[in-house]
């Protein structure tokens, strides 16, 4: 049994069968989310979708807890705990000021690896400045009714204007380190340049540092968190549970949704290909036609709106996580 949530004011269940990446799709779930329980017969099996909490404000994102607890996001800029039978406590206290406008808001929750030991949480937000807003990252100690100590350990640079493509997605591998997905803030271009954060994915330490082997450390003109870029807007990321490597899911523009498993230094090429279309139907490049950039290992058209993945792991339902895929290959 899985947590999925939804861009409404609710979070479900959701159980299925045989299908061990879950991908949560904002059409879908926005049109579950109307019945208190609900079944559905799909190609990769049956969902069941039941009501576990109501009375949030756009639930974003979200990390359990050792007691079985839940952490949500509120886009709006409010941190919740979720308890089983879905009770939520009042918005905690000490969560860093967000530009709640257009996309942007409180967005992703993650656990440190240690928690256990160090109660640390860590938050994905789009924070104001004076240029506009862009994607940032604190860290601070969870207490029963607060965040405290927090501190902001990353920064999308440069902090552009309007109310897109933020990204946000926080991913701790197996070693520790901290991926984030950042949007290129629907300003196309800035997702080929090195020196800006926009329409990359990022690795760091816990504390915010730039570990050693980051694949643009010491290469001018280039940000050295930088680990993947050429990305359009990514809201979904997990890491795989045999091989420990990032798996994202990214939004295309009219058409073309993507998953990728993103390797360090590779350009994924927006906007300049893509399998998708300009909104206003001008032909984008195909990524073939540029083999110079790395293509997606599956892409959707019509689009699967991914808003978020994860692995399912246990034995309740048959399937296993799946396997990389092999070179070349673009289906399940």
């Amino acid at each position: 049994m899985i947590m999925t949530w939804q861009p409404s004011n609710r979070l479900c269940w959701a159980r299925r069968g045989a299908f061990a990446l879950i991908a949560a799709s904002v059409a879908f779930l926005s049109a579950a989310g109307h019945a208190e329980e609900r079944t559905i017969d799909t190609e990769t099996g049956t969902i069941k979708v039941k009501t576990l909490a109501e009375g949030l404000d756009h639930p974003w994102g979200m990390a359990f807890l050792p007691d079985g607890r839940l952490l949500v996001t509120e886009r709006a800029g409010d941190l919740r705990i979720v308890s089983a039978d879905g009770t939520l406590t009042d918005p905690l206290s000490g969560v860093p000021k967000v530009v709640a406008e257009g996309q942007g808001g409180l967005l992703d929750v993650a656990l440190d690896p240690n928690f256990a030991e160090n109660k640390l949480v860590y938050l994905s937000y789009s924070e104001p400045g004076d240029d506009g807003a862009g994607t940032a990252v604190a860290r601070g100690r969870l207490t029963e009714n607060a965040v405290e100590d927090v501190k902001v350990i990353f920064r999308q640079t440069p902090k552009v204007s309007g109310g897109n493509h933020f990204g946000g997605r926080l991913a701790f591998t197996p070693d520790g380190k901290l991926f984030i997905t950042l949007g290129e803030r629907f300003k196309f271009e800035p997702a080929q340049d090195l020196t800006s954060h926009l329409g990359k994915i990022v690795r760091i330490n816990p504390d915010g540092s730039v570990p050693p082997d980051n694949p643009f450390i010491g290469q001018k003109d280039a940000q050295p968190e930088i680990w993947s870029y050429g990305h359009r807007n990514v809201e979904s990321a997990a890491i795989h549970p045999k091989t420990g490597k990032l798996w994202a899911l990214e939004f295309g523009p009219k058409g073309g949704d993507e998953l990728n498993i993103p390797a360090p230094g590779l350009n994924y090429g927006w906007p300049v290909v893509s399998w998708g279309k300009h909104y206003d139907g001008k032909d984008i490049p195909n990524p073939p036609t540029h083999p110079e950039f790395a293509d997606a290992v599956r892409h959707w058209t019509p689009v699967i709106s991914p808003s978020g993945i994860t692995f399912y792991t246990a034995e309740a339902i048959p399937g296993g996580p799946p396997t990389p895929f092999p070179p070349g290959r673009t289906t399940c």
